[in-house]
């Protein structure tokens, strides 16, 4: 679909036309992830690991009330660069066309924006999920929901560790998200190479990933998600002892400090950051890498089926 808020660049509509591999990247790791410049350096070399893999990159982000899927050096520049850029959920999106507001798109946002621009694979690090303390405040991020009636394939590395990854993992079930380990029997924990918890499904190629996709259109159903959970190389993740005991830590301080909803996720991440020496950071970028490189072996694969 493509529409006057909805705009592909020229390069990611001619891929498209063409049936050629496209992947598709957040900006909100850009605008509100990391610190500048290393926010634009960062950006650029996602693209370029995509291309290197022989897939098109399609960053997406919302500038001036129009979502682009696909941006130039000088509009990833605006993003990385621009100062009070909202960070956009897939409710948003339509509150920004209308304001033609300025964003960087969550996974949510990301997800149901590839879709409809017309682009299968998505590279991104870690999804959001179901909050510890659920039984009190319901606290559950709006990517799950996304990826319940999205047909798209999300390659992560697991969900964000500061999350209940047991009850995520039971959300996803319910919701019926597909969810399949790459050359791991075990859920990814996003800083860490696993969380603990199995996953009933292992493929070990990324032509595997892209026979599944078939099979999801084959079968028709609910226009669910693929979730490939792929792990941080275990030579590139946080410590375990270091990132549970600093977790705790920050839980301990969030709860504290009255930290609640939308808060509570940059509180976390930001005090890991800091705590860790920006350790964490660090192996939340060799995710990103691992995920953007798995995602745009998947497209080609998928675009060769």
């Amino acid at each position: 679909m493509h529409s006057t808020f909805l705009q592909p660049s020229d390069e990611v509509a001619a891929a498209l036309s063409a049936g050629g591999p496209v992947v598709a990247l957040e900006s909100t790791i850009i605008s509100h992830g990391l610190p500048r410049p290393r926010n634009l350096e960062v950006a650029r070399e996602l693209e370029e690991i995509v291309r290197s893999a022989g897939a098109v990159p399609a960053t997406i982000a919302v500038l001036d009330g129009v979502a682009r899927a696909g941006l130039t050096d000088a509009e990833l520049e605006r993003v990385a660069m621009e100062d009070g850029l909202r960070k956009l959920g897939q409710r948003d999106l339509p509150v920004a066309a209308a304001l033609k507001a300025s964003g960087a798109t969550t996974v949510s946002a990301t997800s149901f924006l590839a879709a409809r621009a017309g682009i299968r694979i998505f590279a991104t690090g870690g999804l959001g999920g179901v909050h510890r303390g659920w039984t009190e405040d319901q606290d559950e991020s709006a990517d799950l929901d996304t990826l319940a009636r999205t047909r798209l394939t999300v390659v992560c590395a697991g969900v964000k560790s500061i999350l209940d990854v047991p009850a995520t993992l039971q959300r996803l079930e319910t919701r019926g998200v597909t969810v399949v380990g790459y050359r791991t029997d075990r859920f990814p924990g996003f800083y860490l190479h696993s969380s603990g918890q199995p996953v009933d499904w292992r493929i070990e190629t990324p032509e595997e990933a892209a026979a599944i996709m078939r099979g999801q259109d084959a079968l028709g159903g609910p226009q669910t998600a693929l979730v490939v959970a792929n792990p941080v190389p275990a030579e590139q993740q946080l410590d375990p002892e270091l990132h549970d005991r600093v977790l705790a830590e920050a839980l301990a301080a969030a709860e504290r400090d009255g930290v609640t909803g939308q808060a509570i996720t940059p509180f976390l991440l930001g005090y890991l950051v800091e705590a860790t020496g920006g350790a964490s950071l660090e192996a939340n970028l060799a995710a990103v890498r691992g995920n953007a490189a798995l995602a745009a072996r998947i497209a080609v694969a998928w675009a060769g089926a």
